[in-house]
């Protein structure tokens, strides 16, 4: 009679297992790799299969990742500095507190991803100055919190992610060469929570935002020009200097008429 609960207690292990399975590589191969080029070229991990695997806290600065499934994955504390994640499958990866400078996203899937309190600081979002619809990344779900950003997140799909408490605010003690800010313009961030997040001088021109919960948050002089922000929450926000220019604002909470 006791047999189901052994049932129960084995599926999840056996799920763990063949996605450990499905991996094209162990940890100790990768680590094996890295440590075979020292100060010389980065290792390829192009189109192969990394899907489950403990990588977590391992430097993996300009490696490249393009294609490769990652899914599942624990990159906690990852240096992924300069990564090639072109086309790379994150979907339901473990990102929490990796650094992500510089990294090349176009058309990755970090759906449903962990990337709280991970560091994404000038990524590279496409091959020329904005993005096309081809290159647009996807965020369903992600778990962004807390993290550090000044990127591009133009055209992305971002439905439902949890950006609670970002850290988006353009620095302006160091805009001599013009505003470099965090940019949603034209992104799908319907039903996404910016609850607490720092957002000045953020752009989401033309997005999507039906249902954004932004309450509490930053967003003086962010640019709203023709966002969907229909149903969205801005109760208790800072709003000061920010454009709301031709953007639907039916239903909207929280946003002293203007």
């Amino acid at each position: 009679m006791r047999f189901p609960s052994i049932v129960l207690w084995t599926v999840p292990l056996l799920v763990a297992a063949s996605a450990a399975f499905g991996a094209d590589f162990t940890r100790a191969e990768v680590e094996s790799q890295l440590a075979a080029s020292p100060g010389g070229p980065r290792p390829s991990f192009a189109g192969r299969s990394l899907a489950g695997l403990d990588l977590h806290a391992l430097d993996l600065h300009e490696v490249d990742f393009t294609s490769a499934d990652l899914s599942g994955a624990d990159l906690s504390d990852a240096d992924l500095r300069g990564a090639k994640l072109v086309a790379a499958n994150l979907a339901g990866a473990k990102l929490r507190q990796a650094k992500l400078n510089l990294a090349w996203i176009m058309r990755a899937d970090f759906s449903h991803a962990d990337l709280s309190h991970a560091i994404l600081e000038t990524l590279v979002a496409s091959a020329g100055m904005e993005t096309q619809p081809d290159e647009a990344a996807k965020f369903v779900g992600a778990d962004l919190s807390g993290a550090k950003v000044t990127a591009r997140f133009s055209l992305d799909d971002m439905r439902g992610a949890n950006l609670s408490h970002l850290k988006a605010s353009a620095d302006m003690r160091n805009q001599s060469m013009g505003l470099i800010r965090t940019d949603f313009s034209r992104a799908t961030l319907a039903d996404a929570n910016f609850e607490g997040a720092e957002l000045a001088y953020v752009n989401f021109e033309f997005a999507k935002l039906q249902r954004a919960n932004f309450s509490g948050a930053d967003l003086s002089n962010a640019d709203f020009a023709g966002a969907d922000l229909t149903d969205a929450n801005l109760s208790g926000a800072k709003t000061t200097g920010a454009k709301f220019t031709s953007a639907s604002l039916d239903g909207v909470k929280g946003l002293s008429p203007r």
